[in-house]
């Protein structure tokens, strides 16, 4: 499973995303720039500028018409993807950690940090997928959590529910239309580092600080399994296709530099989604792996590090062919 090699910025990774057909990637770092590749070969397609601020989150409506890009210059930007233009800016207080379309494209998660005084939020924004529209500058709704800051979030499916994750490592419940808080439960001892669903969006995995990943029903916040690592966590996602997650971490980036890669435990990690035991892991990154994304098809993988590299991978046979013997709990 040789990997493309990606070096389209200067600074950490922060996510990646892939278009709902997979031919496109989109990648964002701290560098003020979003780049987008052709998945296949990592033949980048452009480089979407405008940014004053490092990029934190990317996301592309289900017709690749449009990409919003959310920002610590503490806007959200929309961007005509054939052309790299940028379309309408919101501005915020605070910086914007999350951005989402909903299944539909029409509507747009963005949720913003807890800082200097102001309250993390959660808006919703109407979204016209025209690149020539005028889009509304108001929110359908806002809501905050004094008590608890966000760090992750997204739409869950039929677009019921916005789903959050916070910085003690709680995950929580919202209504959609109202804002109204449902449920809340603990997940995690400490923040909560990633948040992606599964296809279907019926469930989803948190990842943390504390070492664990856990996949959780949407309807009623069960935790349905659970990934012990050896590593703090940063990106977690499910496959599709076959039943892996693939995890992603290392050690903290401030102590890099006093430790080898081996030490480091910067591979990504594939646990088995039913037994949870791991079943391998790929080597590569210099540094802890920042974001993990998944080819909608199942198809192969990318992944961001601290390196400021994104390795673009395509699952050879061995993966499609790879039988996990039930009766030892262990691979054949």
């Amino acid at each position: 499973m040789r990997p493309i090699l990606l070096k389209g910025h200067e600074r950490p990774l922060t996510q990646l995303k892939y278009n709902k057909e997979g031919d496109l990637l989109f990648s964002t770092a701290r560098d003020k720039i979003v780049n987008v590749y052709y998945s296949h070969n990592g033949e980048r397609l452009g480089t979407y500028t405008g940014h004053q601020g490092a990029l934190w989150s990317v996301d592309v409506d289900p017709t690749s018409t449009i990409a919003a890009t959310g920002a610590a210059d503490n806007t959200i930007k929309l961007w005509e993807v054939r052309s790299g233009r940028c379309i309408h800016t919101w501005n915020f207080p605070t910086a914007v950690k999350v951005v989402q379309f909903n299944e539909d494209g029409n509507m747009l998660l963005a949720i913003t940090e807890q800082r200097m005084g102001h309250q993390g939020m959660v808006y919703v924004f109407p979204v016209i997928i025209d690149v020539e529209a005028k889009q509304d500058e108001e929110p359908i709704i806002k809501f905050s959590s004094p008590e608890n800051k966000f760090t992750k979030g997204g739409w869950s499916y039929l677009n019921k529910w916005i789903i959050t994750g916070h910085l003690d490592g709680s995950v929580s419940k919202y209504d959609a239309k109202t804002g109204e808080l449902l449920q809340k439960v603990m997940v995690h001892e400490k923040e909560v580092t990633d948040l992606q669903f599964a296809p279907d969006m019926t469930y989803f995995i948190t990842t943390s600080k504390d070492k664990t990943a856990r996949i959780l029903d949407t309807k009623n916040l069960k935790i349905m399994k659970t990934f012990v690592a050896d590593a703090p966590l940063n990106t977690g996602a499910i496959t599709p296709l076959k039943d892996y997650v693939i995890l992603g971490g290392g050690q903290d980036a401030k102590d890099v530099t006093t430790t080898g890669s081996r030490q480091g435990k910067f591979e990504a990690r594939f646990y088995h989604k039913i037994f949870e035991d791991e079943v391998g892991r790929l080597k590569g990154h210099f540094g802890p792996l920042n974001h993990v994304a998944v080819h909608p098809a199942g198809t192969g993988f990318a992944s961001g590090g601290e390196d400021g590299y994104v390795r673009v991978h395509h699952f050879d046979k061995s993966y499609f062919d790879f039988l996990y013997d039930v009766e030892r709990m262990r691979p054949e």
